[in-house]
């Protein structure tokens, strides 16, 4: 039996790509999001989770097809994005930091900005 050649390019196949589980709630349920290719690398993945791109993530699942392996990475996103919202003071949805709180290996040790009222 001959094996067919495979239709991508090996030099766009040799890389870790992320894909993102997401919660679109009750009536719609989780999916895995639909992203560019260029678009699935590590850093894009945590810019987009911390800017709101993904509002409800769920799971972050890691592989390499070239050197055939995966892997659920969402603890190791989880950590990276609370070191990154801790070094850089970012923004927090509630939502995001239910996820990290749930997922990261290490405390969350960042106090949220509160709304505060009547100071001029």
């Amino acid at each position: 039996m001959r094996s067919s050649p495979s239709i991508v390019p090996a030099d766009r196949l040799d890389r870790d790509i992320y894909l993102v589980l997401e919660d679109f709630g009750a009536r719609a349920g989780c999916a895995w999001r639909e992203t560019d290719e260029a678009d699935t690398d590590l850093e894009t993945v945590l810019q987009d989770i911390l800017s709101g791109q993904y509002a409800y993530p769920l799971r972050i699942v890691c592989f390499n097809a070239v050197e055939g392996w995966s892997h659920d990475a969402t603890s190791d996103v989880a950590d990276a994005l609370a070191e990154r919202a801790t070094n850089t003071d970012a923004e927090i949805s509630p939502a995001l930091q239910d996820f990290i709180n749930a997922n990261a290996t290490r405390p969350f040790n960042v106090q949220l900005a509160l709304p505060l009222r009547g100071v001029a």
